[in-house]
């Protein structure tokens, strides 16, 4: 554990290594290999790059220490129930890595469930493109609430400081990947989704249509889904004909900041949280 503060490089850099590799390996394979022609283009990027930048700073801001920091708390104080467990260090690592994962399925469930949650979330539905930029595009407050509750997981895990630092490094890249619009042979899709999650079964989780926006939960490993009956195969109208998005919003200002940033405080929450209501379910296009 000690490299990762003591090291020639430490957590922060590996992280900040691994997301410009792949983001710019995912934007020119998006070049290369389109799955879908863009209706917004990339004017949106320039809001959807600079949310991540104001989550990165208020994330330090609050919670320098991270989920990397609880992790070596847990171990220094041997808290936790894989530090309770008699098993060995590689065992713990995929141990947490994999229960890490269904936490992070489970969080993304909730936030779809509990409206004042999908307030907070819609941030990220409402961009009416889908490619690697959608990946970054959370609200500062939704990065915060989901850093408290995985920090609170890593300490009552007892999650391994090496398995926190690769589970941050895997998350991240595979939000960058299953968002990416890239077009795989339907093969290797075919292939990877048994176990992970592509662009494809990713795509669907962002379908203006309810019933598939509230699905396809999972970000790293495909068998929560199927396990928990969530799974979506494909879009009802096509990956080529669906449309991104929320019904609401079509006509709303989605690729600005100041409508991203001001989108949970609005009155209506639209039709796609679980548990909302039907008097939430039409809304007028503009803040």
């Amino acid at each position: 554990m000690f490299f990762i503060q003591h090291g020639d490089m430490d957590e922060s850099s590996i992280r900040l290594s691994f997301f410009l590799g792949i983001l710019i390996i995912m934007a020119l394979a998006e070049i290369l290999a389109p799955r879908r022609v863009l209706t917004q283009g990339r004017k949106r990027w320039p809001a959807n790059l600079a949310i991540v930048v104001m989550d990165v700073i208020v994330v330090r801001l609050l919670m320098p220490a991270g989920a990397t920091g609880a992790a070596i708390w847990a171990t220094d104080h041997h808290f936790g129930l894989l530090n309770w467990l008699a098993i060995s260090a590689p065992i713990a690592i995929v141990a947490a890595i994999i229960l890490l994962d269904l936490i992070i399925y489970a969080q993304h469930l909730l936030f779809h469930a509990l409206p004042i949650l999908w307030r907070l979330h819609m941030v990220h539905h409402a961009d009416r493109d889908i490619d690697v930029t959608t990946g970054l595009r959370f609200h500062p407050i939704e990065i915060v609430i989901s850093l408290l509750i995985k920090i609170s997981c890593v300490v009552l895990l007892g999650a391994p400081v090496m398995a926190v630092v690769i589970f941050e490094v895997v998350l991240n890249g595979m939000a960058m990947f299953n968002h990416s619009n890239v077009k795989l042979p339907l093969r290797l899709d075919a292939a990877l989704r048994l176990l992970v999650i592509t662009p494809d079964v990713h795509r669907v989780h962002h379908s203006i249509i309810k019933q598939e926006t509230n699905s396809n939960y999972g970000f790293n490993l495909s068998i929560w889904d199927r396990l928990f009956g969530t799974y979506r195969p494909q879009p009802e109208e096509g990956h080529l004909g669906m449309t991104i998005g929320l019904e609401h919003l079509q006509q709303a200002p989605t690729h600005k900041l100041s409508f991203i940033l001001r989108l949970p405080f609005r009155k209506h929450l639209g039709q796609y949280s679980i548990l909302s209501s039907k008097q939430n379910d039409q809304e007028p296009p503009h803040v």
